[in-house]
């Protein structure tokens, strides 16, 4: 991927800073469509999720949406960004959508037909030193697998991993009132 992509979500992120309050629903879709832009998804693919360790779950940053809609336990046994805080470590599945999940968030609408669900995700932790503060999540949406597009790589779930320390300013900033 390259310092210069990371140092672009930086300078995005530095810019978000600059602002002094939390990222705004026009911010949060700036940040969602340079990610969605970098692994060739739509921003409706894209989710960040806070980790709340004092309620123990996770909160939906992006999409907005999905904030009021909930929140996952950390605790919760078929969903992935739970099993991404626990283990610590990324995932990738092209088979998601075969996998026994979580998938209330997948029935709130945003914006494609309803059939449109899951099938490939890219899951990765965000930490500051080594503790969990949130989840990144590339996913892949469609009716089939095959309608889902191309399989994401190894080298798509290491590019990743590598932007994931610049999302955790990005998290700090959602924090903010």
């Amino acid at each position: 991927m390259g310092e210069k992509l990371t140092g672009d979500l930086t300078s995005l992120i530095d810019e978000l800073a600059r602002q002094g309050r939390a990222p705004d629903s026009e911010a949060l879709l700036r940040v969602a469509k340079w990610l969605a832009k970098f692994f060739g998804v739509d921003a409706d693919e894209v989710a960040i999720l806070d980790v709340s360790a004092k309620d123990k779950n996770l909160k939906f940053v992006i999409p907005e949406k999905l904030a009021a809609v909930g929140t996952i336990p950390l605790t919760s046994a078929t969903a992935l960004a739970a099993r991404t805080v626990r283990d610590r470590r990324p995932e990738l599945a092209n088979n998601f959508s075969m996998a026994r999940h979580a998938s209330v968030f997948e029935g709130v609408p945003l914006g494609r037909d309803p059939s449109e669900m899951i099938q490939k995700i890219m899951s990765a932790p965000i930490l500051e030193g080594s503790d969990v503060r949130g989840v990144v999540q590339i996913s892949r949406k469609g009716r089939s697998t095959n309608d889902a597009g191309v399989d994401f790589t190894q080298k798509d779930l290491q590019n990743l991993i590598q932007i994931a320390p610049a999302l955790d300013r990005f998290l700090k900033l959602s924090r903010l009132p």
